[in-house]
């Protein structure tokens, strides 16, 4: 028992704000605030005060699903040092809130009504703001955008959205591939909590979690939730039953048409590895084009990153001091972007920054990647679903996501490599590199898994970036039909990144069918996800015909 509280001691310690000095003033907590929603139920909320401030600063508010003290009110507390009353509210269904908690569904509804009943308090006499991250930052875009468009006088006054989205449904089908690992994993997590089985989900956090593993490798998917945690979970059961984001069930979780409506100061934060990265820029890019740009800053980060804690706060609370207090506006720019490979910040104007061009590298049989096109042949490799090829790093809700070495994993015979000659001049790609792979399977359904790696000169081929499609399931089966030889152009936007390849480094496309459990393995069958639960192997086959070569456009920088 000893070892599991030196254990536990040492995770609570993690999850402090390191590097982040605490602000001058001291906190007055009033717990188990009683929060009525339209239909009855009461959701809970700790009301977190600045003693002694007299700045007259915003309300901060935030909703979420993972309790409202411990570790994960670290930043509720700092904003507060800081001079911020907080109101920090559990979701439905969690920790004393009353109700059902199904994910994404009843955010708007609870959102808006805590709104309306946070600006009738007389702790509240000015603006209201919002923050959180992942799941705390959907909370936000479930309201804001709405409340701005039918009732402005209750909208947020701004937004502070940390690694998050608006649209969840798009995460956990990721251009239809199902993200086993994240899905079911949070699934765990969350339904522990829910069930009060706090040890258990400590162990999770200390160790990996031996039923979970084993889950990842169930067939059919939908029995994951039983083997990972001994019983059915709805909301797991509803993800893996609709593989279509255009079915009701997403499209009315989805907030990222009312993205536009926001008119509030909106500050954003996120790293390069984070699970939400691609999806974030794009709200970002709505912003800007509806004439709204947010400020942004992109780090070396996950979506755990203990680093990312301290910029958080202390960006959030000059924010919101510049806009709400007459504070220096300390930004040269809106975008503040970290270039890995040359470990340097860059302010920029604009995402992606202005003077990105578009270079075609060529995939060539035998294992090259060139500027000239190919002469023709095919590359081929067998996919076993008995076999998966695994996960190697990779955005996760893992505390570490960053670059790894790929050259073992390169190796085997499921994944091909191609790569480019030693380059005499750095090059900085600087957006979305898009892949278009002419690929022939010998079943219904497979999955194109691309990633691109940075080679350096003694070998170590490091994680730059990545994506997935699946052709031929349920979601895509009329998608990207093929030709009369059986080849289609599979296009795969990979994550977004800002990386340079420095001069005598080697840039690598891998193409592969999988990863996992970071993606759920493809049986093959086209058959609904859900339910399939016979294997094929499948022989894969990348054209390298002159006439449609596959190829990866990279958005290449030369400022």
């Amino acid at each position: 028992m000893s070892t599991l509280r030196q254990r536990f001691s040492r995770w609570v310690q993690s999850q402090t704000i390191k590097g982040l000095t605490p602000g001058p003033y001291d906190l007055r907590i009033r717990k188990d605030l009683r929060v009525p929603m339209d239909d009855g139920v009461e959701l809970l909320a700790d009301l977190i005060l600045p003693l002694g401030s007299d700045e007259n600063l915003p309300v901060v508010v935030i909703r979420g699903p993972y309790g409202r003290r411990g570790p994960v009110a670290g930043p509720a507390r700092a904003l507060a040092r800081e001079g911020f009353p907080v109101l920090f509210q559990s979701c439905r269904g969690t920790w004393g809130s009353e109700g059902v908690f199904t994910p994404q569904v009843d955010e708007q509804r609870d959102g808006i009504a805590t709104h309306r009943w946070v600006r009738a308090q007389p702790w509240c006499a000015g603006p209201v703001v919002t923050f959180g991250a992942s799941y705390m930052g959907f909370t936000q875009w479930a309201v804001a955008g709405t409340l701005q468009r039918d009732e402005p006088s209750s909208a947020p006054d701004a937004l502070c959205l940390v690694t998050t989205m608006p649209d969840f449904g798009v995460v956990t089908w990721d251009n239809a591939a199902f993200a086993l690992r994240n899905a079911l994993g949070w699934t765990q997590m969350m339904d522990r909590m829910i069930h009060r089985e706090l040890v258990a989900v400590v162990l999770g956090q200390l160790r990996p979690d031996p039923r979970l593993r084993r889950a990842f490798d169930v067939l059919p998917l939908r029995d994951g939730d039983v083997a990972a945690n001994g019983r059915r979970v709805h909301w797991y059961q509803d993800w893996v039953e609709h593989e279509r984001l255009t079915d009701e069930y997403w499209t009315r979780q989805s907030h990222t048409a009312s993205v536009p409506d926001v008119t509030a100061p909106v500050y954003m934060i996120t790293g390069w590895y984070d699970i939400f990265l691609p999806w974030q820029l794009r709200d970002h890019a709505q912003l800007a084009e509806a004439g709204r740009p947010a400020r942004i800053t992109i780090g070396p980060w996950g979506h755990l990153s203990r680093a990312m804690g301290a910029p958080a706060v202390s960006e959030t609370a000059a924010f919101l001091r510049e806009h709400f207090a007459g504070g220096p506006a300390d930004r040269p720019a809106p975008v503040r972007a970290y270039l890995t490979g040359a470990e340097k910040w860059h302010d920029l104007r604009s995402w992606p920054p202005a003077g990105v061009t578009a270079e075609t590298w060529h995939l060539h049989e035998g294992g090259r990647l060139a500027a000239d096109r190919p002469a023709g042949g095919v590359t081929g490799y067998v996919y076993d679903p008995d076999d998966p090829t695994p996960a190697v790093g990779g955005p996760s809700l893992q505390p570490d996501s960053g670059p790894v070495d790929n050259a073992a994993h390169e190796a085997r015979p499921d994944v091909t490599v191609f790569r480019g000659d030693v380059l005499t001049a750095a090059v900085t790609v600087a957006g979305v590199p898009v892949a278009r792979i002419g690929f022939r399977s010998s079943q219904p359904s497979a999955d194109v898994f691309v990633r691109l790696c940075d080679v350096h000169p003694d070998g170590r081929s490091m994680t730059v970036c990545d994506g997935i499609r699946r052709v031929g399931g349920v979601a895509t089966a009329n998608a990207e039909p093929p030709a009369g030889d059986g080849f289609r152009e599979v296009t795969v936007e990979l994550w977004p990144t800002f990386h340079r390849f420095a001069a005598g480094h080697r840039i690598s496309v891998q193409v592969s069918s999988g990863a996992h459990p970071r993606y759920a393995r493809n049986p093959g069958s086209g058959e609904p996800a859900a339910t399939a639960s016979v294997t094929y192997r499948a022989t894969q086959e990348i054209s390298h015909d002159p006439a449609r070569p596959s190829h990866v456009d990279l958005p290449v920088w030369n400022g």
